[in-house]
């Protein structure tokens, strides 16, 4: 089991590479659209410090959502979503965030980020 110290860096790791994945589908995807930055507060404010991207609305509440989902779970150590048996994500934020990793993994190796494979293919 994670110390409590442990366990926040890994799900602001996860946070981090959530909102990269997000950005980079927002940015190719819903470029037009008007964005703005990604604030949060509590628990899930603290995972997202730092964080300087700006998302459209929708990306934005998908950040929001897929990073709370994260901090609440309750395995350790955490499953990847997608093998996991408890769907905890709300009708709908599950298809849309598999179609941002689905878009956005591939694009993030291409650009060198080789740690994010072990992230994007477990």
């Amino acid at each position: 089991m994670e110390k409590p110290d442990e366990k926040t860096k890994s799900i602001k790791k996860d946070a981090e590479v959530l909102a990269e994945f997000i950005n980079i589908y927002c940015s190719d995807r819903h470029d037009s659209a008007e964005k703005g930055p990604v604030t949060a507060g509590g628990t899930v404010g603290i995972y997202l410090e730092g964080c300087d991207f700006h998302l459209c609305g929708e990306c934005r509440r998908l950040l929001l959502h897929a990073v709370s989902k994260r901090a609440i779970c309750p395995y350790d150590p955490k499953p990847s979503c997608k093998k996991c048996e408890t769907h905890c994500y709300a009708p709908g934020y599950r298809e849309r965030i598999r179609e941002v990793m689905r878009y956005s993994g591939m694009r993030l190796i291409r650009k060198g980020r080789l740690g994010l494979i072990r992230k994007y293919f477990s």
